[in-house]
């Protein structure tokens, strides 16, 4: 019986660990996100993370008669990237991501990671800032 139950309790482990991992920390998705940077602050009631919100271009309708913009909003884990997108709201950005299937408190609240900044541009010239 006691060898029955620590089999059943290493298979009960054993698959809670599976699933915490795919759930929190294998990358479902990867990729490059453009568009026109809304803002990006510092937020949180125990972790503190740095909170985005994308605007690309494109409109979509999800019901009749109305109208509504491509929204990406992401978290972002690096300090340097987020202190730059903070320093430059209104620019056009190229931001690579990742995608998790479930979001933690302390990475922050979106299942988005911004890692980096591939690409700035100035949207009155056009020109690359980085």
């Amino acid at each position: 019986m006691k060898k029955f139950l620590r089999i059943s309790l290493l298979l009960i482990v054993v698959v809670l660990a599976i699933f915490i991992y795919v759930r929190y920390y294998f990358v479902l998705g990867e990729g490059v996100k453009s568009g026109e940077l809304n803002y990006c602050v510092k937020k949180g009631y125990v972790f503190k993370t740095y909170e985005g919100k994308l605007i690309q271009t494109g409109i979509r309708s999800l019901s009749p008669n109305t109208i509504q913009s491509y929204d990406f909003e992401f978290s972002v884990t690096n300090e340097n990237v987020a202190r730059t997108l903070m320093s430059n709201s209104g620019m056009v950005f190229d931001l690579y991501y990742r995608e998790y299937k479930g979001a933690l408190p302390w990475r922050g609240f979106s299942r988005y990671i911004v890692d980096s900044i591939v690409a700035m541009k100035d949207p009155r010239t056009g020109n690359l800032v980085r």
